[in-house]
């Protein structure tokens, strides 16, 4: 049981980070390959605050959520200059900066070495304290941030402002023309996906009770974008489904039954195999509205 109650904590996790890139990728049309940057930010703000101040864990969660934003903010500035692959190699060099300052400032991060003896959240109404220190209730609370941020989300794209992405996705020019500041509603949307990815960073640092920077690499974007492109861009419940097929996947895989010797390798093949199929005859996704 619990074991089945980790995996669907990482689901959360991972349906919050599959939903914050979506929106940028699927309804902006932006191909960023950063998100697991502002992963680690949120991660880190909890972890420190939580370690070396005493931070309450919700006020961490909105403190990354800041911090996220600002160096969001920041980053979309340059990326705005730049479209289509450029955009992508851009965003995927902001990753690796953003990675290797988790590695190297040791004074803040504690480099390679990493931050444990990160707490469990502690929610306190007046004299009432309730420390979420068993996993099911980490469970709840992590679905509770799914559930909010689907929603917040599904608002966005059902919006005006939703509709105007989805323009800039279709025909940025052409929506230049009608006095919209395409860069604008870019930063905007490319803010928002980083402080939701701040959440699922506050998350996980918060479930594991440890991080360093390995968990927050360029392969962690990829993953991330892979959620979204074979749940399906432009669909909020493909990343959910994307998310879950992803972390279900390689764990049914391990009951298939290879041998030993070579289990570990054929689990990896079958996997792939399974996603180049999906890509080769579904490359919407699963219920994508949208093709890069």
């Amino acid at each position: 049981m619990e074991y089945l109650i980790h995996l669907a904590i990482l689901f959360a996790i991972y349906a919050i980070l599959g939903i914050s890139l979506n929106l940028v990728v699927g309804y902006a049309g932006l191909l960023s390959v950063t998100q697991s940057a502002f992963y680690g930010i949120g991660a880190y703000a909890t972890a420190i605050l939580l370690t070396g101040y005493g931070v309450n864990f919700f006020l961490s969660v909105i403190l990354g959520m800041l911090v996220a934003g600002v160096v969001s903010f920041a980053i979309g500035l340059v990326l705005s200059k730049f479209n289509g692959d450029y955009y992508a190699l851009v965003s995927f060099g902001f990753n690796i900066i953003v990675f290797s300052i988790f590695l190297n400032w040791q004074e803040l991060t504690r480099g390679p070495l990493g931050i444990p003896g990160i707490s469990r959240p502690l929610l306190e109404i007046g004299n009432w304290k309730l420390e979420i220190s068993s996993n099911l209730h980490f469970l709840i609370l992590a679905s509770l941030f799914l559930i909010l941020v689907y929603f917040i989300s599904r608002f966005i794209v059902n919006s005006s402002f939703g509709r105007v992405l989805k323009a800039i996705r279709e025909d940025e020019k052409a929506i230049q023309v009608f006095g919209y500041r395409t860069s604008l509603y870019k930063s905007i949307i490319f803010v928002i996906g980083a402080m939701m990815a701040a959440i699922a960073g506050s998350l996980f640092a918060s479930y594991i009770t440890f991080i360093d920077p390995s968990s927050f690499t360029l392969n962690e974007s990829i993953f991330i974008l892979a959620i979204i492109i074979l749940g399906g861009l432009a669909n909020l419940r493909g990343s959910i489904l994307g998310a879950l097929f992803l972390i279900l996947l390689p764990e049914i895989l391990r009951f298939v039954g290879f041998p030993d010797s070579i289990a570990a390798q054929m689990r990896q093949v079958v996997y792939g195999v399974i996603l180049v199929l999906l890509m080769l005859y579904r490359p919407q996704g699963l219920v994508g509205e949208y093709k890069l």
